[in-house]
């Protein structure tokens, strides 16, 4: 079952400023109107036990893909290479040019009580999976209650 939530949750506000700064950023940056500039679309979900990322990157190498994690920030870079290549190709003439090409960088700060070194990431069909453990002090767990040994011990 899939459970959408409201915008109250730590995570879902972290999101909310990671694409702010994501769109920000990239909007200043451009030079002149003819660079476009990539971002990967991304998915982040809360399981029980884990955090999971996912982000389209289609026509990305997996060679072209470098994940970092330092503080609790989750950092996704790489390069899309383009189709054409006029040193190689010669001159072009470009009919359409919808599909984008060049660097991307995404980051995304986890909540804290994440295990830093048991992330793991698989790229296959253009999805990039990463999956963060939670650490075991932030996964939720029942405690049992024990039965006294003796009903002395309760009048004490």
């Amino acid at each position: 079952m899939l459970t959408t939530r409201s915008r109250n949750t730590t995570l879902d506000r972290m999101m909310s400023i990671n694409r702010a700064l994501d769109q920000a950023i990239n909007g200043s940056w451009q030079a002149d109107s003819a660079t476009r500039v990539w971002v990967p679309a991304l998915d982040v979900v809360e399981k029980r036990d884990a955090y999971i990322v996912i982000a389209e990157l289609p026509g990305v190498a997996q060679s072209s893909v470098d994940l970092s994690f330092e503080q609790n920030i989750l950092t996704i870079r790489g390069e899309k290479a383009s189709p054409f290549d006029p040193a190689k190709d010669g001159e072009l003439r470009v009919y359409a040019a919808e599909r984008v090409a060049g660097t991307f960088e995404r980051s995304i700060r986890l909540p804290e009580f994440v295990d830093g070194d048991k992330i793991s990431a698989e790229l296959r069909d253009g999805l990039l999976t990463v999956t963060i453990p939670k650490a075991t002090a932030a996964q939720p767990r029942r405690i049992a209650i024990n039965e006294p040994t003796h009903t002395a011990e309760l009048n004490a």
